[in-house]
């Protein structure tokens, strides 16, 4: 089956994990309205000095529904408070984006 799968890390200053949590779980990702959509994770991972790493994962169907995604209406809307002024301070940097294909799959 082919799959693509798109991540985002994000680094998030200590003492601002709930803010971003509340921030992801409040949200309207519109993403079921996006043909070629599978899942959607969001992944908290282990703590720096200075941080605490979290990760969106999405699941598609193939590197084009993703495209398509990103160029789409409920791109723009999912997105449109993104980095706004009043929460920019709980983030260390810019996300950081990766995506791959699916080569193999092994499921239960």
């Amino acid at each position: 089956m082919p799959m693509f799968i798109a991540m985002n890390r994000f680094r998030i200053r200590k003492g601002g994990e709930e803010t971003f949590e509340t921030i992801w779980r409040e949200r309207e990702s519109h993403l079921e309205e996006v043909p070629g959509f599978i899942a959607f994770h969001l992944l908290r991972g282990p703590e720096g000095e200075d941080h605490t790493l979290y990760a969106t994962h999405t699941q598609w169907e193939n590197r084009s529904s993703f495209e398509a995604w990103t160029q789409s209406e409920a791109f723009r809307k999912a997105h449109a408070n993104a980095g706004s002024a009043s929460t920019r301070e709980i983030y260390l940097g810019p996300p950081q984006f990766e995506g791959f294909e699916a080569l193999l799959e092994q499921l239960r």
